[in-house]
Formats: C-alpha cells, structure tokens, sequence
C-alpha cells in the first residue's frame, strides 16, 4: 500500500498514512530470510510467522517487489532501491531460470517448491525493465508469448513443460503490460505484433454481447460469467499506450508512474512536504554489489546502438520453446537441441553428459580433472562463442558457485521411508520418500505407521475418495497433481485412511537423480490434518503400484527411516537357531554383512564430496539418503534377482531371529548370507 498512502499523506499532508504503510514494508524486510534474502508469500498476522514459505515473483507477492522499487521512483528513499536490489539479487540467484521463473524455499533457495508458474508472474518483465535489466526481461516475455499463441491465453497456471496446471484466464494484464514497457525500453516494432495478437485474440475468444467473459478453460474456449475490474483499468490502458503517439495523450506519460493497479501517480509527489516522515534506516548493505545501483531504464539509442538485432537474437532460441507436442521442461539435462534451448544451468550440469561439455566449451568454460578426484572450471571469455556465449559462460560460473558454496552452508530436508514389510519382501524394499509440511511427524513416531495400502478414487485424490471401504483403515496412494497436496491428505483422512504417499505424475522421475521433494501446505492452517503424508517419485512409486499389481495385498512401513527387516513373517511365529554354535557363526556374518555396508555408505559419501562434477542437489541428497539398501535392493528388485534380508542390529546375547514358516537349514541360511555379501561388494565394486 505504500504508494496509495504515501499520495495521501503527501496530498493531504497527514502524515499517518505514510508512516504506517513505511511500518509494513519494514516488518516484511525483517521478516527476510537473511542469508538468501528471500522472502515467504503468507504471513499470519496474528503471530508474523511465514504460513508459506516459497517465494516466488507471482501470486502473493509480486506487489512487494513492484512496489519496493517504485516506491524508490515516487518518494525518492534510497532505501526502498537497497533492499529492492538485495531482493532482485537473490531473484535472480535463485528464482530466474531463464525464461522459467520458478518458487523456491526460502531456507532452501537451491530447492525448487513447485513445477508450474502462475500467470501473475507476467508482471516482472516489465519491472525488470524499469529495473533496467533488459535480457532476461525479453527471454520470459517470449516464452510467454508462446504460451500464449499455443493457448490463446495465459493459463492461470502452467508447468515447466507448458502444459495447462490451472486451466482459468480472468482476463488478466500483467502479459500486456510488460508488453508494453518492452516496447517502450527497445522500440521493436515486434511487441507492436505482439500486441495486436492480444487484442485479436480478446475479439475472438473472449468478447460476448455485454463485454469481454473470463476465460473458464483456454483448452475449450468457455467462459465465465465475470469481468473484473482490473480489465477496465489495466488492459485497456497498456494495449491504448502501447499503440498511441505521444501527441495522442493529452498529458506527458513520463510525469507518472504506474500503480500495481495501473492507476496514475505524478512523479512530482516526490518534492512535497515531508518534513515530518521518518526516513528508513536499512543497516549493514556493506558488501552491496554498488553496480546494481548504476542501472537505469534502458533505450534503443543506448543499448542496441550497436546492434540494433541484439533483442531478436535474445527472442530466437525461444521461439520454438513450447510447441505443440508439449516438450519438456528446458532446465533439464538436454542441452541445446537444434539452438532453441535456453542456457545451460548449473544445477543441471553432469560431467559425464557429452552435450554438456559441449555447451560448456561453447561459452569459454574449461573443465580440468585434479589428481584429488574434483574439478575445477575455468572461464575464458575470449574462447566463447559469441558475446551472448560469454554472457551465459560467466553467469553459469557465477551460479556454480553460489552453489557449491550453499551446499557447504546448508543442509538438506530430512529424507523419509517407506518400507516394503509384507510376503516376499519383508521390509528388504525401502524406498525414500519427501516428508510433508503437515499431518503426522513420523521422526516423533519410533513405531511409524504399517498398514495395506490401497488406491484411491479418482486417482488424484482431489475429490470425495468414491471407494472409501477399500482405502479406510489403509494407506491411500494418490497421484500428484490437479490439487493441493493438502487437499489430498483431507480427503483421503475423511475417508478412513490412516496415512497417505503421493506418487508423482512426472513418468521416470528418481530420488535417484531428483532433489529431495517435500510436500508443501496450502497456505491455510492445517492442524486438521492428522495423519502422515509421503512423496514417491515415480520410480519408487511404480514399485509399490508393481507389487499390488502381483500380490495384491501390499503392507508398507512409513517412518523416519528404514526399520531392522526383523519384521514378522505371515505365520507370525518367531523361530529359535538351534544351537549357540550356529548362533556364534550366524553372529559373525551379521558383523561382516554390517561392516560391509557401513564401508559401501562411507564409499559412496566419500565419491560425493570429492565430485562436484555431479549436480549439487543429487550429492547432498546422496549424503543424506537414509543408509539403508534402497538402491541395490531396487535395482535387484527390478532384475527379479532376490537378496536375502538385511541382518537385524541385535545386541550380542540376543538368541533369536525371526524367519518365515519354517526354520531353514544351516547350510540354506550360509547360502544366503553368502549370496548377501557377494551382493554388497558387487554394490561396492559398483559405487567405486
């Protein structure tokens, strides 16, 4: 509210409006999280705590942004422009993923929170303009712009490979308003194109007898019986300016600046009276990059005098961004195809991808190998490419760094399990799992939670579960997507469910080559909900939907990590060694088998701190896997090869072990136990 209040107090002359608006934006600039400069999208009120702790540049928070830097530009406060910049730094650091901009957690700004954008997020190429930030401004309106010409409209929400999340269009104008300042910055007379595209597609979709309808579904083309103010006064606004001269306008544009609302506010509010307003105190900006603060908005006559293609060049590698066979998201490991991918990144970089080398020496950068094992990368400009080449060269420096350094300062989210128990398994399948912001804490539930699991229906978990006696008293198992993680833990809980996992709809996604993922809440107090919540990527998850496939009655352990696989066996029975000599030598191969896999852990732990050529996010994962059997008994699984149960932690003078329905042979159970070490020097052999 700062810039509606600061014009009333500087219009009336009555301090207080100012002064309070002043006190908000300080709390939010407390309220920071310090060492990535984020800030969160939900405040409770009551108590000032982050209720939601993403951040992103879209829903929730783009007025905060916009309005810290045009607070600069109408009241002339320097410190409203420090803390934009501080802020817009760590945008960039962590949000941009040129053209994705995409919500990250604000204590774990190396994670991303969600795998779609919302609409409102069209904002922030026209405040990167004023910013004067002209490059990455031109990269997200054009692949917005191809959104838009594959749907018409803007979707409210959109995944990273561009297919519809959220399916409304209320008509919004943020995408014509960076139009707009986009035109105004560069003068090409492609955003005058891209313009008329907007209003034709206004005249035909959405036009009707008494006005323009909000868009329902930009798939069926069906409306909505509402036109929101914001129509009238943003839409209409930007697309009338983004076509007129400047004799058409009966007063001179460059005097205001635009309120979140496209209202007019003259700059000349700057110069009156307030003597009485406290100036705010933004401390400790010593190590402030000062470059930031020497950008201006830029113009044709500056910045293209040289090269007056430098916008198409920007534009052309995204042209076929998103086509009609909804590709990918652009920020994984592909590499360029064809020139139409967007900069390498390098939370996405492998060494061991060819392509990625390839990018690599296309921007000057080098890759040495040191005698230690690590790698160390090396710019040089005047090798690249081209000077765009250069560009993305020493920005893919800059990122590597940040994160190498994040890595050393930050910890991972804590991993959870889910673990097989039932026949044949027997608690040998454990599968990691991301934990979830609400219901059940299982790392304060020794025991966790075992029960069968079931599907729900729909699938989705997004509304009413239809087969409620199948999932009660069970563990539900969902699909992600459609809704609200939150949504589908009410859902399944109102149905009888004693726990939830959320198997994810990205067909080959792995804990194996993904970041851990945690289940965020909906922005609402969820203390209604009870009962845990598991992630499974669709690796994991398609071993549990194989299992119920093949012996349909599927019992899973979900807990803080991996249980002894001392489970009871159908019969229930607990079977006695028939001897202390069989006993002493039984002893024995469970330490060897321990004190294998306790090297194998401590193999694969000391290979990830000494290769940062993997992706930083797959190596801290790596390290703080539970150090459990999960991937060489997946890999096994997948391979119909059976290992033999993981030896139980029992204490020396323990006397028993619990089987299946009969006691085995000794000569069996040394069979076994031999073909579990071969097993895990074979895992040893393969880690190194």
């Amino acid at each position: 509210m700062i810039l509606e209040f600061a014009a009333l107090s500087r219009f009336t002359g009555i301090s207080i409006f100012e002064e309070h608006a002043r006190k908000a934006l300080d709390f939010l600039w407390e309220k920071r999280q310090r060492s990535s400069n984020l800030v969160g999208v939900t405040l409770n009120i009551h108590t000032g705590d982050w209720v939601r702790k993403d951040s992103g540049v879209g829903a929730g928070i783009d007025s905060y942004y916009e309005y810290l830097l045009k607070a600069y530009v109408l009241l002339g406060d320097d410190s409203y422009l420090e803390r934009f910049n501080i802020h817009y730094d760590a945008i960039m650091r962590y949000i941009s993923q040129p053209p994705l901009l995409l919500d990250v957690h604000i204590h774990k700004p190396m994670l991303t929170a969600r795998t779609w954008m919302d609409s409102l997020l069209a904002f922030f190429p026209g405040l990167q303009v004023l910013k004067g930030d002209i490059r990455p401004a031109i990269e997200t309106h054009e692949m917005l712009y191809q959104v838009i010409k594959k749907h018409n409209f803007l979707p409210e929400a959109f995944t990273t490979d561009f297919r519809v999340h959220w399916a409304q269009h209320p008509l919004r104008p943020e995408f014509a308003e960076s139009t707009y300042f986009l035109y105004k910055a560069t003068g090409d007379p492609y955003y005058l194109e891209v313009g008329k595209t907007l209003i034709e597609n206004l005249n035909k979709y959405a036009r009707v007898p008494c006005g323009f309808a909000a868009v329902k579904d930009v798939r069926t083309g069906s409306h909505e019986d509402r036109m929101d103010s914001f129509f009238l006064a943003e839409m209409f606004k930007y697309l009338y300016l983004l076509f007129s001269e400047r004799e058409d306008l009966i007063f001179d544009i460059e005097d205001y600046i635009f309120t979140t609302e496209a209202h007019l506010l003259p700059l000349s509010l700057s110069t009156a009276s307030q003597s009485s307003l406290k100036k705010n105190k933004t401390a400790q900006f010593t190590e402030l990059d000062d470059s930031n603060f020497d950008w201006s908005c830029p113009n044709t006559q500056i910045l293209f005098r040289n090269d007056p293609m430098y916008a198409q060049n920007i534009r052309e590698p995204l042209k076929n961004v998103v086509d009609k066979n909804c590709p990918r998201s652009p920020s994984r490991d592909e590499g360029f195809i064809n020139g139409n991918r967007p900069p390498l990144r390098a939370r996405d970089f492998m060494a061991t991808n060819p392509e990625h080398l390839e990018i690599l020496k296309k921007m000057g950068v080098s890759l040495i190998h040191l005698k230690d094992g690590r790698v160390q990368l090396v710019q040089h400009a005047n090798q690249a490419a081209s000077s765009i080449d250069a560009e993305d060269g020493l920005r893919f420096m800059q990122e590597m760094i940040e994160l190498s350094s994040q890595q050393q300062k930050e910890q991972q989210l804590p991993p959870r399990a889910v673990q097989i128990v039932s026949h044949p398994f027997y608690g040998r399948v454990v599968l990691t799992a991301g934990p979830a912001q609400f219901g059940t804490d299982l790392s304060k539930n020794l025991a966790g939670i075992r029960g069968l699991v079931a599907t729900t229906d729909p699938y989705s978990g997004c509304s009413d579960i239809t087969n409620s006696i199948a999932v009660k008293g069970k563990i539900a198992l969902m699909q992600r997507g459609q809704c609200m993680f939150a949504e589908k833990a009410r859902n399944a809980q109102k149905a009888g469910s004693i726990g939830g996992i959320v198997i994810d709809d990205n067909e080959g996604s792995s804990s194996d080559t993904a970041p851990l993922f945690q289940m965020a809440g909906d922005g609402k107090n969820t203390d209604d909900i009870t009962i845990p919540m598991l992630f499974l990527f669709s690796k994991e998850g398609n071993i549990i939907l194989d299992a119920i496939h093949e012996y349909q009655q599927v019992e899973v352990l979900l807990s803080d990590k991996a249980k002894d696989r001392d489970l009871e066996s159908e019969s229930g029975e607990q079977k006695s060694l028939e001897n202390d000599s069989q006993k002493k030598i039984l002893e024995d191969l469970l330490m060897s088998t321990d004190e294998l896999m306790n090297f194998a852990v401590s193999k694969d732990e000391t290979f990830a701190s000494l290769s940062p050529t993997e992706n930083v996010d797959k190596i801290s994962e790596s390290e703080l896997a539970p150090k459990s059997t999960e991937h060489t008994l997946e890999e096994s699984l997948q391979d119909s090869t059976e290992i033999g149960q993981k030896p139980s932690e029992s204490s020396d003078d323990s006397t028993e072990q619990k089987w299946d329905n009969k006691v085995q042979p000794m000569e069996s159970i040394l069979a076994d136990w031999k073909e579990d070490i071969e097993a895990f020097e074979m895992m040893e052999k393969d880690e190194l």
